[in-house]
């Protein structure tokens, strides 16, 4: 059972800050020191994230609809993927030491909100790939294209001029939603009993109340995962690391007083 304390605490308004437009690249400066910090545990989360993003992009690369859910993936669950990462750095600016195996349980410290939200996230990902799927039947019917060349081969195959409109724009459409619900949330359910509810809220109202500089932040991370998935996925080692140790830093930057 909870106790009413712990109750009010999840449904307590968190205030949200506004911030300058260079913000974003200060968030990026500090994310950097963290890696340099803690290079052996940061770096070790990007192989997984390279290793685990090539080997879905190379089994779905045969399926058009598949790859491109495969793809997004990366900027649709990205925020619950680096759980582990906003703990290093929280422990960093906390002056605690940790590990990597302390790091990758940190859902144990709010374990049903995380849980929930990392269903809301599932269920976001497998809509966007019935979606996906739609579109190219819709657009492309039995044909789906095919080649024999790389996964942005593939990609680009598709490359109908109504068909790419209609996809982004329904997928960017999704992706700001996501981005808006996401972007600090997850940072906060590992620093308290927070609800997901009020994560979620927060994050949006952190996210209007900075419009500007969100849609730099936002357009940082969509340039900085393409490069590192262009790379063949090796420049994700470095790029997952950063984003994430960085996006810890918008949270504390967005929520807290200083």
């Amino acid at each position: 059972m909870q106790s009413a304390a712990t109750t009010a605490a999840q449904h307590q308004p968190i205030e949200v800050r506004r911030v300058g437009i260079g913000a974003p690249f200060r968030w990026l400066a500090a994310g950097l020191r963290d890696m340099v910090a803690m290079p052996v545990a940061s770096l070790a989360y990007g192989v997984i994230f390279a290793v685990v993003g090539y080997a879905l992009v190379t089994l779905s690369s045969s399926r058009p609809h598949l790859l491109s859910a495969a793809v997004s993936g990366f900027f649709l669950a990205g925020p619950f993927l680096g759980m582990g990462l906003y703990r290093l750095s929280q422990c960093r600016e906390a002056g605690e030491p940790t590990t990597f195996r302390d790091s990758a349980t940190i859902w144990r410290s709010n374990p049903w909100s995380i849980g929930l939200f990392g269903v809301l996230l599932a269920f976001v990902l497998l809509s966007w790939e019935r979606i996906s799927a739609i579109l190219f039947a819709l657009f492309h019917g039995a044909s789906l294209p095919v080649t024999d060349g790389g996964w942005t081969d593939v990609l680009l195959s598709a490359a109908d001029p109504a068909f790419i409109a209609v996809y982004l724009a329904i997928g960017a459409a999704l992706a700001a939603g996501v981005f808006a619900i996401s972007a600090i949330a997850l940072p906060l359910l590992i620093t308290g009993p927070i609800d997901p509810v009020t994560a979620a809220i927060t994050s949006v109202r952190a996210t209007l109340a900075n419009p500007g500089v969100m849609l730099l932040w936002a357009a940082l991370i969509v340039a900085l995962i393409t490069l590192g998935m262009l790379s063949a996925f090796i420049g994700l080692i470095v790029a997952m690391p950063l984003v994430a140790h960085a996006s810890w830093h918008a949270c504390r930057d967005l929520t807290l007083e200083r």
